[in-house]
């Protein structure tokens, strides 16, 4: 194959964010007593989901500083039942930060896969998750002797899928786009993101997600890299 270099996106791509976060939220929940709160956890995870995904637009199109989404997601979530506590929900904003970064649950064949890869590419790391958050996650999961670097959109002032965030990456890792190939689970913020800038892309769609989109390849197990790679 033509390619020297090989951008992976991090979370839900090799660190598994969904599992990560529930038991984080889990640990929060019963931390907080929050039962006081919410009818339930259930009832308490959905609502912070469905208002997260609203503000992480807001932040990704530059609308909210970074400071004020990390605890105006829970204090909104909070107001939705009745509860008006600011002091409580900093406290939860910190606390999911410090708590999240130290799960170190990943997708299958993590280690196996990029250990094939290291051997064979230089590896680097693209994501838009919070600077200090991500580089945590990747240390305390053992993931830093894979990647020459990790480019996050805090480094590169601009994020994912933006085309100039891509550019930045392939000045740190001196490289050119035909010979780069973007792994990632995100069809609009990597898979779209890559292809505007002429990187090749792998989707990686590990539940199955019905679309239409056009990618590179797609692979459903991090270990399918190894028949592309």
């Amino acid at each position: 194959m033509h390619y020297k270099s090989v951008f992976f996106d991090l979370d839900r791509t090799l660190w598994d964010f969904e599992s990560n976060a529930r038991d984080t939220f889990i640990e929060m929940y019963d931390k907080h007593h929050l039962n006081v709160i919410f009818p339930d956890f259930d009832t308490f995870h959905k609502t912070y989901r469905r208002i997260n995904k609203k503000l992480w637009e807001q932040y990704r199109n530059g609308t909210i500083e970074k400071e004020v989404l990390k605890y105006k997601r829970f204090q909104l979530t909070l107001e939705e039942f009745g509860y008006q506590d600011e002091t409580l929900a900093k406290k939860l904003g910190e606390d999911y930060v410090t708590l999240s970064s130290n799960k170190t649950k990943l997708f299958p064949d993590t280690h196996s896969t990029l250990t094939y890869l290291k051997n064979k590419y230089n590896l680097y790391i693209i994501t838009n998750g919070f600077h200090e958050v991500q580089f945590k996650k990747i240390k305390n999961c053992n993931l830093e002797k894979y990647f020459q670097k990790i480019i996050t959109s805090e480094q590169a002032g601009i994020q994912k899928p933006h085309i100039d965030i891509f550019h930045f990456a392939l000045e740190e890792a001196n490289t050119e786009p035909q010979k780069s190939i973007m792994v990632g689970d995100d069809f609009e913020g990597d898979i779209k993101g890559a292809k505007s800038a002429g990187i090749d892309q792998v989707f990686f769609n590990p539940n199955y997600q019905s679309h239409q989109e056009e990618c590179t390849y797609e692979i459903h197990a991090l270990k399918e890299l190894q028949q592309i790679l």
